[in-house]
């Protein structure tokens, strides 16, 4: 097995850590079961004696590029920034591209433990640099990595941020389409309707599971996964392996851009065309657990009929309180069992649209929070 230290994406302040078991995935709760009652049990040891430094091995980069057309990416001529955050993805992507017709350059690739200042997590605000390098280097995407590189965020051409459910849709086409790869597809709670659409339309079985990579990596273990991904920026491949990577991910967005020869702005447009257009939003709301419980109890025990002036379809429960509405509209609250933070997320049809309910949802949460909401 493995042992992580990171914050993930979290503040420097967040450092925890996470067990990889003998698959390469997250351990299952009946391998951490056995660890958990061994904490404390001994005495740090504080020497550093006997720690070796390395990089990933040559192994895990000729099985990334078994996984892409690693000749027609390598021949593509595609220019590409990355934004590694300071975390552990460093210059991981561009060193494997040197010597090819790609040109890969990377920001913030030094380790820095504090991460700059700032969450490593790769959505907005925290990719802004990396659209404006994309602007000034004239690049077609940017390509992010997490503090320990399993999650990604991408922009495209015109340094604007693609979000993480049309990340995802966007690779279910191309590895279905482009690749000819077969198996199920997993989402949690909280991704696109996009994603069963596309699945379904393909015939391919979709399962839905709770919000966390971990619900899907369980579920990697027991049938093939074409795809399965989290809001958040997790995806995986179980080609691959039943856990996350934002370094093979990344290059699978490579594989996709050089097999298609189409920019990441084209291929959304005609995305949409086919299967119904979408936009999403999500704000992180610093409330006390208390208060965001109650949000998503009020939604379980008492929903109104009606909500931003759309009729109330169905309340899901899965995790969190998710509202379906018409005209293809949801919007989830989710209180974080760890930390004073409910989590609202919204996806609709069109931008006003998001905005329209986002606004509604903020206004629900005001009611059960007398300090307001930030």
């Amino acid at each position: 097995g493995g042992f992580v230290i990171t914050a993930s994406h979290n503040p420097a302040a967040h450092n925890g850590s996470k067990v990889k078991a003998f698959f390469g995935g997250s351990a299952t709760p009946a391998i951490v079961s056995q660890i958990e009652p061994a904490l404390g049990k001994t005495e740090p040891r504080t020497e550093s004696d006997g720690i070796e430094t390395t990089g990933p091995e040559s192994y895990y980069f000729d099985h990334i590029k078994s996984l892409v057309d690693w000749d027609r990416i390598t021949k593509s001529g595609l220019k590409a920034v990355v934004h590694s955050m300071h975390g552990s993805g460093g210059t991981i992507l561009e060193d494997i591209f040197r010597r090819t017709s790609c040109t890969v350059t990377t920001i913030r690739g030094n380790p820095d433990p504090l991460f700059g200042g700032i969450n490593p997590e790769p959505m907005m605000p925290q990719l802004e640099p990396l659209g404006e390098e994309v602007r000034r280097s004239g690049s077609q995407v940017g390509l992010a990595t997490d503090g320990d590189a399993d999650r990604l965020g991408i922009v495209d051409e015109t340094g604007q941020y693609v979000n993480t459910l049309q990340t995802l849709s966007l690779l279910l086409l191309h590895l279905y389409r482009n690749k000819g790869w077969r198996g199920a597809v997993a989402r949690t709670y909280s991704q696109s309707q996009l994603v069963p659409r596309i699945a379904s339309s393909f015939g391919l079985q979709i399962y839905e599971r709770p919000i966390g990579f971990k619900s899907i990596a369980e579920l990697m273990l027991e049938t093939e996964i074409l795809i399965g991904g989290e809001e958040s920026g997790g995806i995986g491949v179980s080609r691959h392996l039943p856990e996350r990577d934002g370094i093979f991910i990344n290059l699978l967005v490579l594989d996709m851009l050089a097999a298609t020869g189409k920019t990441l702005t084209q291929l959304i447009r005609e995305m949409w065309d086919e299967f119904g257009e979408f936009h999403f939003d999500r704000r992180d709301l610093h409330v006390p657990i208390a208060t965001g419980q109650a949000v998503v109890d009020r939604w379980r025990k008492d929903p109104p009929a009606s909500f931003a002036a759309r009729k109330v379809r169905e309340v899901g429960s899965l995790d969190g309180s998710k509202v379906y509405l018409e005209n293809d509209a949801w919007i989830l609250f989710r209180q974080s069992g760890t930390e004073p933070l409910l989590r609202v997320y919204c996806e609709a049809p069109t931008p006003d649209a998001v905005r329209e309910i986002m606004s509604a949802g903020l206004r629900f949460v005001e009611q059960f929070s007398p300090a307001g909401v930030h």
